[in-house]
């Protein structure tokens, strides 16, 4: 078993005793944040945009965004490094540059990258965990933006500034923007992972609190049945 395995199957047993003592996994999970929009967005143009966004383990990442309106699909994988070092286990080992993340494609007339970034900082991740979020420590769960054109780097350069300077969060947001050098999609067992695993302890313990918090927080945006990678391929 890989070390990030290990430490999620530790989560997974702390996650079952809190249950069976009665404690509410939301109550232990990351509380979301109220954050302002971003003040500067992309126009709206026709067609779909791709946008990638790292920010801990992929599975809640990308259950978040699967049921945001306006998203066509959310693929997890693995960016930052080579493809031949794009595999589970060795990802894992923090030694490749990648970073577990999800792979975006939307319609930008539903919903604007500028939307998905304030989802992704409020209810998605914590913004401000240095190389890890909750239980996952390394690189390979560090907080990232990798954008695919100029314009997606100015909104999210911009709106990282604007958060800061609003002082949203108690300390300085560390996602780092990169352009984007390849996306390499995740195992298939990796997708979909929230949806068909709900009570899984890790799960339940980290995630379905996001996807409520989305819901409370962005009910105009949320979309209760999730757009799965199962459903496109099909």
């Amino acid at each position: 078993m890989s070390t990030s395995s290990h430490r999620r199957s530790l989560v997974a047993l702390l996650a079952a005793t809190l249950f069976s003592l009665g404690v509410c996994a939301a109550d232990a999970a990351e509380d979301a944040v109220v954050i302002p929009p971003p003040a500067v967005d992309e126009v709206a143009s026709t067609g779909t945009e791709t946008a990638i966004f790292a920010g801990g383990c992929f599975w809640g990442v990308q259950g978040v965004f699967q049921h945001v309106k306006g998203v066509k699909s959310a693929v997890s994988g693995y960016a930052g490094g080579d493809a031949k070092t794009a595999q589970y286990e060795t990802v894992s080992t923090g030694s490749t540059g990648h970073a577990e993340a999800v792979q975006v494609t939307f319609d930008p007339k539903q919903v604007s990258y500028g939307k998905l970034l304030q989802i992704f900082f409020s209810v998605a991740h914590n913004p401000t965990q240095l190389n890890f979020q909750g239980p996952d420590r390394g690189t390979q769960y560090r907080s990232a933006l990798f954008v695919a054109d100029p314009e997606q780097r100015k909104v999210a350069e911009n709106y990282i500034s604007q958060l800061d300077k609003a002082h949203v969060f108690p300390q300085p947001i560390v996602t780092k923007v990169s352009d984007t050098t390849g996306f390499y999609p995740a195992e298939a067992y990796h997708q979909d992972f929230l949806t068909l695993n709900p009570t899984y302890p890790y799960i339940v313990y980290n995630d379905l609190p996001k996807i409520e918090n989305l819901k409370s927080l962005f009910p105009a945006d949320y979309r209760g049945k999730p757009v799965l990678v199962m459903k496109v391929k099909g």
